[in-house]
């Protein structure tokens, strides 16, 4: 198996990244196998979807809506509201994996690899690369 982390500048506000230019990198040089997408984090998650016609802002509004930051949570330190970042993996998981061919993602037409970070409490997040041949 090869893997490999990157890091993303995810900044100061909720967010959802396209990672998927850098996966589609690590993958470049491999034939058939499997793509693990790891975010080793509490507070974030994985998602597959279309990006850059509102589903980016369509995901963080969802995220609002079932996950409130209010004052509600048990889990209190940090921004307010935080309690729900540390919930969020239940719903939007810390991985993703996905079949490589022929050094290639086999992601559907409008499907991309995201890093979904409500956290603004951390401005970078790791993700790891790992692949495992078929």
């Amino acid at each position: 198996m090869r893997s490999e982390v990157i890091t993303v500048r995810t900044g100061d506000r909720p967010v959802v990244v396209d990672i998927t230019r850098q996966a589609e990198e690590f993958v470049a040089s491999e034939q058939d196998g499997l793509l693990h997408v790891f975010v080793p984090h509490a507070t974030a998650g994985l998602a597959i979807i279309e990006t850059g016609a509102g589903s980016d802002d369509d995901l963080l509004t969802a995220i609002d809506d079932l996950l409130p930051a209010a004052d509600k949570w048990r889990h209190r330190h940090g921004s307010r509201g935080h309690g729900r970042d540390h919930v969020l993996p239940a719903w939007i998981p810390p991985y993703a994996s996905l079949p490589v061919l022929g050094g290639r993602l086999t992601l559907g037409t409008w499907q991309s690899i995201c890093l979904v970070d409500p956290n603004g409490d951390n401005p970078t997040r790791q993700v790891r690369f790992s692949f495992l041949n078929g």
